[in-house]
């Protein structure tokens, strides 16, 4: 056929096409239902490509058996948060005392999980003040904008301008050492920079149409908020979030080796750390290595979960 065509063309003559190429194909049975590629979600979408990020699936890994580890790994040992033995104190990491004993013959065990569950819970408590007060604050200046905003972005200048320490001794002073303080303490500020996404977000979203449909229509500006831009902005919400956790850690940890922080008879890694820091010098380095490491890993972990949600809550990114 293709030989006949050529012959043609040489002899200048109109090609003459054959009835049988406008035929239709033979579908096979089931063939025109086959789908190529499944239908994804957004959140599907970002999960998969989440699982493809190592590093962030062994963070994850280690912060589910971090979380399961704060609630039972006190009741695998046969000893107490509580029990003090002089006789044992000091002890290095063995059989009976897997991470050795404090100074006062403590299991170290025990009160490295016991302290998890302070540091995780601080941490998880700020982050959802945070949360609530960024996403409120953050919302309402980002939609009202004009004079609203500047006046809420001004309160916001002047507080990220007050010494974070300042603050935290100012409240000791007020309510007194203890947990709620420092939740307190790191909720008093740690919501501007929520706020500032949020607000971001909201500015680039509210113009759209979608949202002026909405205003079109009459609908409430907290159904606006609630409904149409808070659920277009989670991704960057999340990702905050996930940082936002390590940072309170952390902030707990440094409070309470400054002996700012949780009070006896709470403990948490911050406040063994402190405690286990002279201990170098005498040979007992299990009494700082062990909580010194949960703070550093639980920190990472968080860390590389947020890196691997930025990249996977992306749109850009999404094939």
């Amino acid at each position: 056929m293709i030989v006949a065509l050529r012959k043609q063309q040489e002899t200048h003559q109109a090609p003459v096409i054959p009835d049988e190429w406008f035929a239709p194909k033979a579908k096979n049975k089931g063939e025109e239902e086959a789908v190529v590629r499944p239908s994804l979600s957004y959140w599907k979408d970002a999960w998969r490509r989440l699982k493809k990020n190592k590093l962030a699936m062994a963070g994850l890994i280690f912060l589910v058996l971090l979380t399961i580890m704060a609630v039972i790994g006190p009741m695998l040992s046969p000893h107490s948060v509580g029990d003090q033995n002089l006789r044992n104190q000091n002890l290095p990491p063995s059989g009976e005392y897997w991470f050795g004993t404090d100074k006062l013959g403590r299991d170290m065990f025990v009160r490295v999980w016991y302290g998890a569950r302070i540091s995780l819970f601080v941490g998880v408590v700020a982050a959802l003040a945070d949360f609530i007060i960024g996403i409120i604050y953050g919302g309402v200046a980002g939609y009202k904008g004009g004079r609203t905003d500047n006046i809420m972005m001004r309160i916001v200048e002047i507080l990220y301008g007050l010494p974070y320490l300042l603050v935290v001794i100012l409240l000791m002073v007020v309510m007194g050492p203890g947990l709620l303080t420092i939740i307190v303490a790191l909720s008093a500020t740690g919501w501007i920079g929520m706020a500032r996404i949020v607000r971001g977000q909201v500015l680039q979203i509210k113009n759209f149409e979608y949202v002026l449909a909405s205003k079109t229509f009459g609908t409430k500006t907290s159904r606006i908020i609630r409904k149409n831009l808070l659920p277009n902005t989670m991704g960057p919400i999340i990702v905050q979030i996930t940082l936002t956790v390590p940072s309170a850690i952390f902030a707990e940890a440094f409070l309470s080796f400054l002996g700012l922080g949780i009070q006896s008879p709470y403990t948490s890694w911050g406040m063994m750390a402190s405690d286990g820091l002279s201990s170098i010098l005498t040979g007992h380095w299990w009494r700082l290595v062990f909580p010194a490491f949960f703070i550093s890993a639980t920190m990472f972990a968080f860390n590389v979960v947020g890196d691997g949600l930025q990249d996977a809550l992306d749109p850009r990114l999404r094939r």
